[in-house]
């Protein structure tokens, strides 16, 4: 979802958005272009940097992916009240917080 919203980061980039070590990035990277939804080429700046781009085939994932998050949010909160969802979004954001500052603490 990352290069659906920004396409042409970094692989570096890439993996500090979504926080996975480099061998998972790129195993995960490796394998969505073989299967032909992205490509990866070197940086103009910088050869050693690889810039990874989706190919129209994997553009064409965002509506069935969103229509997937979309369901799944809807499954993940069915049984819950207005106020259940808004307080479990308010602590599912302060742990997030607290554990960018853990991160940002050990940098």
């Amino acid at each position: 979802m990352r290069l659906l919203d920004e396409d042409g980061q970094s692989q570096s980039d890439l993996q500090e958005a979504v926080g996975l070590d480099h061998s998972t990035v790129s195993r995960s990277l490796r394998r969505m272009e073989t299967a032909g939804l992205l490509v990866r080429e070197p940086a103009a700046h910088d050869r050693r940097v690889q810039l990874v781009h989706l190919t129209s085939r994997g553009r064409a994932l965002r509506q069935p992916l969103q229509a997937m998050w979309s369901h799944l949010e809807q499954l993940s909160v069915r049984a819950l009240d207005d106020d259940a969802i808004t307080s479990f979004i308010s602590s599912a954001l302060a742990i997030e917080s607290a554990l960018t500052e853990r991160d940002r603490s050990h940098d």
